[in-house]
């Protein structure tokens, strides 16, 4: 029997507004149900993205139908980070202190200006590194990583050890960096969790016994499936969440989803990236075999 019944994931973006045509380094989004993918979703912005994820929510539980929702960001920080910043051993508590801080518009946010302030809590310079505003400076955010001084928390997430190629939490700028991303989509996710309050739950800090689980992806996972499928005219970024939704659905439908979500369970303070482990039975539900 499927754990779910909707697979939605969404491909994020630390960025703003992306305009009114579709394009890549943008938000998208792809549903899929029995395992058949709905088109892609274009969003131009995390606004859009929000009231979107809140309506489809609120359909899908009237429609009774159980949904797992997975971004591809970070859920958590390298262990001891997010006790030192709020005091609280809850992960969950760091998504509340972020929404309480993070200002988010279509054309300008402050993810720069908050993460300066939470380096300056800390001795040394750091953890968070890197400046996309060429002509504005932060007082306590390096603009490179070799600047920092700070090495009062690992690196990286223990699952990033087991994700080649995967990016840094601490990086807020420069190709394929992924800590923009969970500054501007924690906030979100927060804010979710609260009007949906006891009908969410996050994967893997928190038993999924609730209509909709919050699970965290990483599409790159499947990045050669998405370079053989991909045509002519296609924005990668609607591919990966197109044969990501599908992949989920199918391994779910086999009885293959819940191994994985028994994965991880070790680092519920970190957060972990569902099917890590597990990457040929990923990439073969992402070719469309049924029982990877």
């Amino acid at each position: 029997m499927s754990l779910f019944d909707t697979y939605v994931m969404v491909d994020w973006s630390g960025g703003n507004d992306a305009g009114p045509t579709p394009r890549k380094d943008a938000i998208w989004t792809c549903v899929a149900r029995d395992h058949e993918a709905e088109p892609p979703v274009y969003l131009r912005n995390r606004q859009l993205a929000e009231a979107w994820l809140s309506d489809l929510m609120e359909a899908e539980q009237a429609a009774d139908r159980r949904v797992c929702i997975g971004f591809d960001f970070p859920f958590g920080y390298p262990t001891g980070f997010g006790a030192a910043l709020t005091g609280s051993e809850d992960p969950l508590a760091l998504w509340d202190w972020l929404e309480a801080r993070i200002e988010d518009a279509p054309g300008t946010n402050n993810r720069c200006a908050v993460a300066s302030e939470i380096n300056a809590y800390f001795d040394g310079v750091g953890p968070f590194w890197g400046n996309p505003f060429p002509n504005k400076d932060f007082e306590h955010l390096p603009r490179k990583g070799l600047a920092r001084t700070n090495s009062q928390f690992p690196e990286r997430r223990r699952v990033e050890d087991h994700a080649k190629g995967s990016f840094t939490c601490w990086q807020l700028a420069g190709a394929g960096a992924v800590g923009s991303q969970v500054l501007m989509g924690l906030p979100v996710l927060a804010r979710l969790r609260r009007q949906f309050q006891g009908r969410v739950a996050v994967w893997p800090f928190e038993p999924l016994d609730q209509p909709v689980a919050f699970v965290e992806i990483w599409p790159s996972l499947i990045a050669s499936v998405v370079s053989d499928q991909m045509r002519a005219g296609e924005i990668k970024d609607a591919v990966q969440v197109r044969l990501c939704a599908e992949a989920i659905a199918r391994l779910d439908k086999a009885g293959a989803l819940h191994s994985m979500l028994q994965d991880g369970k070790s680092e519920r303070g970190e957060g972990w990236i569902l099917g890590v482990g597990f990457e040929p039975a990923l990439e073969a539900a992402a070719r469309g075999v049924e029982h990877a």
